[in-house]
């Protein structure tokens, strides 16, 4: 054993084999084809948000703050495993070195965890909105949202670095065949020759603290946010309080139904689809949600148009 993995001969290290894109040329076509697409979707519909935020003043809020920050981590996320899943496509390379398959994995693990935290200080932000909005621009102040962002980047830093190394000291031997179109923690225990169980148990514990307890409190502060909005009197006043919230919630259960999904399966087919799902669903619908379901959004689009038109 040397660094980690076992070496088939002097010169070699183990490689990986996208083996779930083992189709024919017409198949990968029309694969690349669809990835290109839901991928320019995904960069076109996030920078739109982004764009709309960094230049309409209005937008410059702590709600608007922590969206422009899930679109940057949308667009990070899907550019860690969608390029490399169109060069197999277009090129018919199946192979990825163990450098790139650990990098690969390290940045799939620290964004999706991020967003799991992000999602969560989302959640707080409009907690605050609801239950104090006469306090909502003095609790929710820029040192806050900043504190709010910046652990959810460091620990989730701190908790891919961990799982990355682990799987790194595991031993795999020459071609290396990968259940999934990315290198996947997950299939990666499977292919290893290394005895697993208490990394998977590890790996079970972790995602109990990345995954299931940001999801609870996401739905304490909804629970809080309901019964505060079930005191309000009119109807109507009710609607537009829980309508701010609505599409938050959306991709909250969007995003850890999938995950869930994917860490409960067992079957090959149903792993990729989910796991397909899973990287491209939440970025992809993230910007059309916000945009359909938010009034500031759509005045911002409308505000940008006009002006472009005036000064044509």
């Amino acid at each position: 054993m040397e660094n980690g993995w076992k070496i088939t001969n002097d010169t070699s290290e183990p490689t990986f084999y996208i083996f779930a894109l083992s189709t024919s040329e017409n198949q990968r076509t029309v694969i690349l084809i669809t990835v290109l697409l839901i991928y320019l979707i995904i960069l076109s519909g996030n920078l739109l948000i982004i764009s709309l935020i960094c230049l309409e003043p209005r937008l410059h809020t702590p709600m608007y703050f922590f969206l422009c920050n899930l679109s940057i981590l949308d667009i990070l996320y899907v550019s860690t495993t969608l390029p490399k899943l169109m060069y197999v496509c277009h090129t018919g390379d199946h192979v990825m070195s163990y450098t790139s398959c650990m990098a690969q994995m390290y940045l799939y693990l620290l964004f999706a965890d991020t967003e799991c935290f992000l999602l969560t200080s989302m959640a707080v932000d409009r907690y605050v909105a609801v239950c104090f909005p006469l306090r909502y621009s003095i609790i929710m102040s820029k040192p806050v949202c900043v504190l709010l962002v910046f652990p959810a980047w460091f620990m989730s830093s701190v908790n891919a670095s961990i799982v990355t190394c682990l799987v790194y000291n595991l031993t795999f031997y020459g071609l290396v065949d990968i259940d999934n179109f990315f290198c996947d923690g997950k299939a990666l225990l499977v292919s290893s020759f290394s005895d697993t169980t208490i990394l998977r148990k590890l790996i079970t514990v972790e995602a109990m603290i990345i995954g299931v307890i940001p999801f609870c409190l996401i739905l304490a502060s909804y629970v809080r946010i309901i019964h505060n909005v079930l005191k309000i009197k009119s109807s109507i006043g009710r609607w537009k309080t829980f309508s701010s919230c609505s599409s938050h919630i959306t991709i909250v259960f969007l995003y850890f139904g999938s995950a869930m999904s994917l860490y409960s399966t067992n079957s090959l087919e149903e792993d990729v689809a989910i796991s397909m799902m899973f990287v491209t669903l939440v970025p992809m619908l993230n910007p059309l949600v916000y945009s359909l379901r938010n009034r500031d959004i759509k005045k911002a689009i409308i505000k940008i148009i006009q002006k472009k038109k005036t000064d044509l």
